[in-house]
């Protein structure tokens, strides 16, 4: 690959600070002073810019905790953004593996490995995702079966896959779903004459919510998260 490409991709300099810093004599390849933007590099070469080691970025696996009032997307003109939240360079590039709507919280997993979201949003894995749901009137235990049985939301035409529901006092129930449409859990609640007042979402397939994340907050996915979703 060429030098100033691989520094391109791989660091926040543009290709115009580049060039500046190879004429000003600020990059070695290998401890050789380089003078030339088409340089010809190889995996392994030790690349430094202005005394910073430059190194091949990784793809990059995200846990998130969504709190209210973060649109789900990359850039909005209203509302904040999860990734104001996210303090680390290329931040453009992740993409959002499952959203949230603006008042839903919990989590949301993030990632520039574009196979690997395919894997958890495509309708055709039908992974398992949790929420806590909270609502205006009572959850009574008939709703156990009707969401298990699958229910027609309004504008569908086909009822809704087998949802466990497991009521954990008089207005919360945790839902399993392994659908993602649009509003689901809310119209859900809706068809059985219900609204939900408070939304969180608990466990993506085998990855749940970090407990010690704090609103707002991110880390790392551990090998055996990102590896949970090729089962």
């Amino acid at each position: 690959m060429r030098l100033d490409k691989f520094i391109g991709n791989n660091s926040e300099l543009s290709r115009t600070q580049i060039h500046i810093a190879i004429k000003q004599g600020l990059i070695t390849v290998n401890d050789q002073l380089i003078n030339k933007t088409n340089t010809q590099i190889n995996t392994g070469d030790k690349v430094i810019c202005n005394g910073e080691i430059i190194e091949e970025r990784k793809l990059r696996y995200l846990m998130l905790h969504k709190p209210a009032g973060y649109v789900s997307a990359n850039s909005d003109s209203e509302h904040p953004t999860l990734l104001d939240l996210i303090d680390l360079p290329f931040k453009h590039e992740l993409q959002i593996a499952g959203r949230l709507d603006l008042d839903t919280t919990g989590l949301v997993l993030l990632t520039d490995d574009g196979q690997w979201n395919h894997k958890i949003t495509s309708p055709k894995h039908m992974h398992t995702k949790s929420y806590l749901v909270t609502t205006v009137n009572a959850i009574t235990k008939d709703l156990i079966v009707s969401f298990a049985e699958g229910l027609l939301l309004k504008g569908e035409t086909k009822k809704t896959l087998p949802a466990e529901l497991s009521i954990l006092d008089s207005h919360q129930a945790r839902l399993s779903i392994c659908e993602g449409k649009y509003h689901q859990v809310k119209r859900m609640f809706a068809a059985v004459g219900n609204h939900v007042i408070a939304l969180h979402r608990e466990r993506i397939g085998a990855i749940h919510l970090d407990d010690n994340l704090q609103p707002g907050k991110f880390r790392s996915l551990t090998s055996d998260e990102i590896a949970s979703f090729e089962k």
